[in-house]
């Protein structure tokens, strides 16, 4: 699945490759040559995850790591560092700074590539590629097709079709599995965090989707936590379904 990476590097031609190669890999790149224009660029996008050089012109890539992660809005952002850094005490403090992964210059397109859809797997589930098969319904990011299945027979499948919005929302509750959610959390994360919309909204296509689902009798899967919000649970709760 693609999504959006913040590359802070201040070297023009390796920012220039990479964004190259996640430009082909399918993804959305912007591009900062310092902490300061990346500070901007996270004002007005939120990224999916961030690149980040070790050394940069006005700061440390170690101290905006550590801003990004003290700051509520961009604190969950994947960070992958960046630098020629081999000893273990500057990857230790990478680390400790907040970075999810450390990728030691030179590196090769595909490593990176490979890091990324690691870390995305790891924090951002959502964000991956891969198949999920949860009590009878099987969820393709990639095709974006969702069918059921008989638990019985899983040879035995229909498909089932899903608008954009609801579709984004059962891949989010279904890779977040049991967890529940608040109503602007599934905005932030199903709808944008620059989307100005009412909490509200997420109930409609909350109905919406459970509407869908009752038709192949799959919508007690997505339940409702009366105060806090939806989860997405195989274990059946009456109480837990409107």
């Amino acid at each position: 699945m693609a999504v959006t990476i913040l590359v802070v590097e201040d070297e023009p031609a390796i920012q220039e490759l990479i964004s190259l190669n996640l430009k082909r890999a399918g993804h959305m790149v912007l591009c900062a040559d310092n902490a300061e224009q990346a500070k901007q660029l996270i004002n007005n996008v939120l990224p999916d995850l961030v690149l980040l050089d070790w050394m940069l012109p006005d700061t440390t890539g170690i101290e905006l790591a550590r801003r990004l992660r003290r700051e509520a809005r961009t604190k969950s952002i994947p960070i992958i560092m960046l630098t020629a850094r081999v000893q273990e005490n500057d990857k230790i403090s990478g680390l400790e700074a907040g970075a999810d992964d450390y990728i030691t210059k030179p590196f090769s397109p595909r490593e990176l590539i490979a890091r990324i859809k690691a870390v995305l797997r790891r924090r951002l589930p959502e964000m991956s590629d891969e198949i999920i098969e949860l009590g009878g319904l099987k969820l393709d990011p990639t095709t974006h097709r969702v069918h059921v299945y008989a638990l019985d027979d899983p040879s035995k499948t229909t498909e089932i079709t899903l608008g954009p919005t609801e579709f984004r929302l059962l891949h989010y509750l279904m890779a977040y599995k049991e967890r529940v959610h608040t109503r602007a959390q599934l905005l932030d994360r199903v709808w944008g965090d620059h989307v100005f919309i009412e909490d509200r909204t997420v109930d409609v296509h909350i109905r919406r989707l459970r509407k869908i689902l009752e038709a192949v009798d799959k919508e007690n899967l997505v339940q409702t936590v009366r105060g806090t919000g939806y989860r997405f649970s195989v274990e059946f709760d009456e109480e837990s379904v409107e």
